[in-house]
């Protein structure tokens, strides 16, 4: 149970660390959101004089209006505001652009970033770890050989490349899939045939990248596992007469997922930052590509407000795959004092 409530403990405080460092520096950087329209607005009443005090608090109370942030107050008793109103009412402020609430915007774009990221990393990370078994059971074979140099080759060229050479062979050139958006024109939204239809045609080509970056442990649990096929317990597994099957799966495949598991851990981390240039080199309208168009209008309450969300929800997926490391080695649980299992 202590391990449990140090990893959540870790989190929180992780969480809380990073979302007030990202706003004091929201806030203090040199010509910031703030400054930048104060001064904007201050030049255009140089042009016509001095401005008087009423001129100069009414420009604050622009500024307030479009950024969400009151110029007069500290930035500590705005950030406790700040995390006040997302507590408590879940208000993360208001779009400058959009003139909607971010919470919104964000809640209705992130189960089509969720749905395109987690379908690639689950196909990926599962082909990657059958095919990693399948190479070490037949070492030295044409299929081994064959699949090592794929393998390598995947691991040197970037995701995003092949999202673009997708996008030009299957959507240009072939007209196979659509080249934007994430359903069809026309289709009412539902559990229908051409809706679902739609929904699948559009995340094809995303979901297809992120496999290919999700590919890449292929060879990692390759050597994983021809390193524990060699080791003395398995001959041993052998001579008692346990099945290959048991052996494969309970054995070498447990032990040779351990370490592969962690840089699965770290791809649940990447997941969302990834996102964004996926989502924008496929104009598929999801959590990334909103991020990027408010990063190009900046519309700063909603840059706070997906920071926030990428943060959460790539904190709660990292917690969620620490948690569930015990279940795979439980070493983790008893500490030093478990040897094994």
């Amino acid at each position: 149970m202590s391990y449990y409530l140090k990893r959540i403990g870790q989190s929180v405080v992780v969480f809380f660390v990073t979302v007030t460092a990202t706003f004091a520096l929201y806030r203090m950087l040199p010509f910031g959101p703030v400054e930048m329209m104060r001064v904007n607005l201050m030049n255009q009443l140089v042009q016509q004089g001095s401005p008087t005090p009423q001129q100069v608090e009414k420009i604050n109370r622009m500024v307030e209006a479009y950024t969400g942030i009151n110029p007069d107050k500290p930035w500590y008793v705005a950030y406790y505001e700040y995390l006040h109103d997302i507590v408590l009412y879940q208000d993360f402020g208001v779009s400058i652009v959009k003139r909607e609430p971010v919470f919104d915007i964000l809640f209705e774009a992130m189960p089509w970033s969720l749905f395109i990221s987690i379908y690639g990393l689950a196909l990926g990370t599962t082909v990657s770890l059958l095919l990693g078994a399948a190479m070490a059971y037949t070492e030295g074979s044409r299929f081994d050989t064959g699949m090592t140099i794929f393998s390598i080759l995947n691991t040197t060229i970037p995701y995003y490349i092949v999202a673009i050479v997708a996008l030009i062979v299957f959507s240009f050139n072939l007209g196979w899939f659509p080249s934007g958006g994430r359903m069809t024109q026309g289709t009412t939204p539902g559990f229908n045939y051409p809706f679902i239809a739609g929904i699948v045609e559009h995340a094809a080509l995303p979901i297809l990248s992120s496999f290919v970056a999700g590919f890449g442990g292929a060879l990692a649990f390759r050597g994983n596992c021809i390193r524990e096929m060699g080791k003395g317990y398995i001959r041993l597994a052998r001579l008692r007469g346990i099945s290959q099957g048991r052996i494969a799966i309970r054995y070498v495949g447990r032990n040779a997922l351990l370490p592969v598991y962690t840089s699965i851990m770290m791809g649940i981390a990447s997941l969302f930052g990834s996102s964004i240039i996926l989502e924008t080199i496929f104009n598929y309208p999801a959590m990334g590509f909103v991020t990027f168009e408010a990063l190009m209008d900046r519309d700063y309450p909603l840059i706070m407000g997906s920071f926030v969300f990428f943060t959460s929800l790539t904190l709660l997926g990292i917690l969620v795959a620490d948690l569930t490391y015990g279940i795979i080695d439980p070493r983790v649980k008893g500490g030093a004092e478990r040897e094994s299992y």
